[in-house]
């Protein structure tokens, strides 16, 4: 029986162990605040902004994409003007998915400006954005 050159097995673990490794670091990489969506309890009938789910983790507010710092500046702005920011509604952009990246800097910029994040679900169903992790409950606490 001959011996391969190329140790096939021994590079097969290689990947793999590659792999898992990099899919664990892509997971810790925003540790510190998880957003976790629960079904609302309460419901409010209107909510005070409605956004967008737009590419490149952007938002959609009022027909201009923002990124997450100009979201905070806009609902900053909202704030200094006495303008309702209690409930922020986040639904599907025409031609983008809601994706992670998009709740956990809602839910990140909810808990630091205090007001509550809902998400408008594929199946129509609402449920309410809570950030959860080390930093949530310091964050909380402010």
């Amino acid at each position: 029986m001959m011996r391969s050159i190329f140790p096939i097995r021994g590079l097969t673990r290689a990947a793999a162990l590659a792999i898992v490794l990099a899919l664990m670091a892509a997971c810790h990489r925003n540790a510190n605040v998880m957003p976790t969506a629960v079904q609302a309890a309460n419901i409010p009938a209107s909510f005070d902004v409605t956004l967008l789910a737009d590419k490149d983790g952007q938002f959609d507010f009022d027909g201009a994409p923002l990124t997450p710092e100009d979201l905070r500046g806009a609902f900053r702005y909202r704030l200094e003007e006495h303008l309702p920011l209690s409930t922020v509604l986040l639904k599907r952009g025409e031609k983008q998915k809601i994706k992670k990246e998009h709740i956990a800097t809602l839910a990140r910029i909810a808990l630091e400006m205090k007001f509550k994040a809902f998400m408008l679900e594929h199946d129509g169903a609402i449920s309410e954005l809570v950030a959860t992790g080390k930093n949530a409950d310091a964050a909380a606490s402010d």
